[in-house]
């Protein structure tokens, strides 16, 4: 099935979300969708200045967009024409044309104010998404370049004299009330009011409201819905997690506040050894942090993750943070941060890439369900979300009885999926959340592209689509060659790219014809995307294979890398590879020259026995598997 093109929705809001302040007293108005009925909370804040610093936070993730900006030269092509230079009408219209296209939402909504209606728009993100639940209030928002999350969960214990209407609706979070929200005076009385009946102006508002509304109608892009969707699903995987102190967290942001990194890789290295408090690492400058967090439990990890330059957005919440939690999941997945604000928590998913059209598309393969999947599942998700909604939030081992907890995984995957259920990562628990009166189909999700559901129909095939080399390139990242065998076109074709050391696809090429018209303007090709999921899919069997000794007797080329922590602080690095009867050596101090070793052997059996008795000495010395994570 092809990726729908987008969802249509109507917001109707009875009045703007307003600030209303007076000398000793303010009341915070937030406007729900009147559509999803009586749903909403009111309160006394007891404490205001973390409110207005949380929503502060969630304000700056809503309104982020790492993606690359061209210069506005309009003004330029202006004076050039007025000078008679050579500049065409032509071009200054088409300039004008792509502006607008490109940034004319974002122009019109900093240019709208409080009574004046939204103007309406053919497509565009949703509006973030409020649910009260019976022990708290959340507030979900999806970045611009859907490449962030956070949610933000207010507990009961914030408020006095607390009203609540539970269930789930958008809300009206416009940058006009994010920057009275900013000024809000917190030693004065605060109030929260949020409904879907809120309106300006007290009580004289109630027969204005009709003039005040807004009413907005929007095609929500499947690509949004499906990164929304997929982040949600992505919280039910098992992690791997840490816990920091709340300097940690400051020494991070420090680091990355005052220093600009200039070249790859740009990523956050976890080194996680029991026993011992997390280390951190921030690339390409390798400047170590000792973590004051309790000691780590688990199996010993080196995780590289990617996307921390967003995590400058939670600098505002430094004052309020009393413990940050980092959830690593697997390749290409997000990165969840759970940081406890006391009455509030926020969870913060961030990803390594700003356009996640490609990338998405073998990091989240797992998580959609195949075809006999779905109808396996669907009878045991019904059951589960009834449960849900009888007894509130639920653990999964609750909810996982009379089936298997991977059964019960699954099930609930396909909830979130559906946008009826979500994960709360703080707490570890699920939560019954209907993000729209009727359940998203996830087949309408399940490809971004017309090109990825053509890629799928490749891999559909048994043995379409095979990696044939995979060449480390050192310093730069790996390079992967492999054949596509089209059975509708009727011709082999022979993609190949290269990922940098930050898992982005820095080059690519393909023999086919879309790609000789086109090259990358029009984004890859299915057969490029057909092979980078292969290619993960098969990275992923082997690692799972290489656990046996079955496994690894099919294994006869691989590279892997250990390293260890010396008292001193120095990071030695041992690069161990095995191609059929050689294996060569490596290692050495990460910023020094590395020594080289190369080993042959009569047989292949032998140099891989070789092989394998060389990891497993190395890890017996205190080395960590650093390819075995990376997020």
């Amino acid at each position: 099935m092809t990726a729908a093109l987008a969802r249509p929705i109507h917001l109707r809001y009875a009045a703007p979300s307003e600030l209303a302040a007076a000398p000793l007293h303010s009341s915070v108005r937030l406007s729900l969708d009147s559509a999803r009925g009586p749903v909403g909370v009111r309160g006394t804040l007891r404490d205001a200045a973390l409110f207005r610093d949380a929503m502060a936070a969630l304000a700056a993730i809503l309104e982020s967009d790492l993606r690359y900006k061209g210069r506005d030269r309009t003004a330029y092509l202006a004076y050039l024409m007025k000078k008679g230079k050579k500049a065409t009408a032509a071009i200054w219209e088409a300039q004008k044309a792509f502006l607008e296209s490109a940034y004319g939402d974002d122009a019109a909504s900093a240019k709208q104010g409080g009574g004046a209606p939204s103007p309406a728009k053919p497509a565009g993100a949703l509006d973030p998404v409020l649910t009260v639940h019976p022990d708290e209030v959340s507030i979900e928002v999806f970045s611009r370049d859907e490449s962030a999350y956070a949610r933000l969960a207010f507990s009961s214990d914030l408020f006095e004299g607390r009203e609540a209407a539970h269930g789930t609706a958008f809300v009206d979070l416009s940058p006009r009330i994010v920057e009275q929200i900013d000024r809000l005076r917190v030693y004065t009385r605060v109030e929260l009011d949020a409904g879907s009946s809120c309106a300006s102006g007290g009580a004289a508002a109630s027969g204005a409201a009709a003039s005040t509304s807004i009413e907005r109608s929007l095609d929500v892009p499947a690509t949004w819905l499906r990164g929304f969707l997929q982040v949600q699903s992505a919280a039910t995987l098992p992690a791997v997690s840490c816990e920091l102190a709340p300097i940690d967290l400051y020494n991070a942001l420090f680091v990355l506040r005052t220093r600009k990194a200039k070249k790859p890789p740009r990523g956050l290295r976890f080194e996680l050894v029991p026993g011992k408090p997390p280390r951190l690492i921030l690339e390409p400058w390798e400047t170590l942090l000792e973590c004051h967090g309790p000691p780590y439990e688990g199996p010993p990890r080196v995780v590289r993750t990617f996307g921390r330059q967003r995590l400058l957005a939670l600098s505002r919440l430094l004052p309020h943070v009393r413990s940050a939690r980092a959830e690593l999941r697997g390749p290409g997945l997000p990165v969840f941060w759970v940081l406890d604000l006391g009455r509030a928590t926020l969870t913060v998913a961030l990803t390594g890439w700003t356009d996640s059209s490609w990338a998405s598309a073998a990091s989240f393969d797992a998580l959609m369900p195949r075809g006999e999947a779905r109808a396996a599942l669907d009878a045991f998700a019904g059951r589960q979300l009834a449960l849900l909604r009888e007894r509130g939030p639920l653990p999964l081992a609750a909810l996982a009885a009379g089936g298997s907890a991977e059964e019960a995984r699954g099930a609930l995957q396909l909830e979130c999926l559906r946008g009826r259920v979500l994960y709360d990562v703080a707490r570890r628990v699920y939560r019954p959340r209907e993000l729209f009166a009727e359940p998203v189909d996830e087949r309408e999700i399940r490809y971004s592209s017309p090109r990825e559901a053509a890629a799928h129909r490749l891999l559909a095939a048994p043995g379409a689509v095979r990696p044939t080399k995979v060449h480390e390139i050192a310093g730069e990242g790996t390079e992967i060659h492999g054949e596509v065998a089209d059975r509708e076109a009727h011709r082999d074709f022979a993609p190949r790219f290269t990922m940098d050391l930050e898992g982005r696809v820095s080059d690519a090429w393909c023999s086919c014809p879309t790609f000789r018209r086109s090259a990358l303007r029009e984004g890859p090709c299915e057969h490029m995307i057909a092979l980078r999921v292969a290619y993960a899919r098969e990275r992923a069997e082997k690692d799972a294979l290489r656990q046996t000794a079955e496994g690894r007797a099919l294994i006869r080329a691989e590279t892997r890398t250990y390293v260890r922590r010396e008292a001193s602080g120095a990071e030695v690095v041992y690069r161990v590879s095995l191609d059929d009867r050689v294996v060569h050596l490596s290692w050495g101090a990460r910023a020094g020259e590395p020594r080289h070793q190369r080993i042959w052997f009569d047989t292949d059996v032998e140099a891989r026995d070789a092989y394998f008795k060389r990891l497993d000495a190395l890890t017996s010395s205190g080395f960590v598997d650093a390819d075995a994570s990376s997020a």
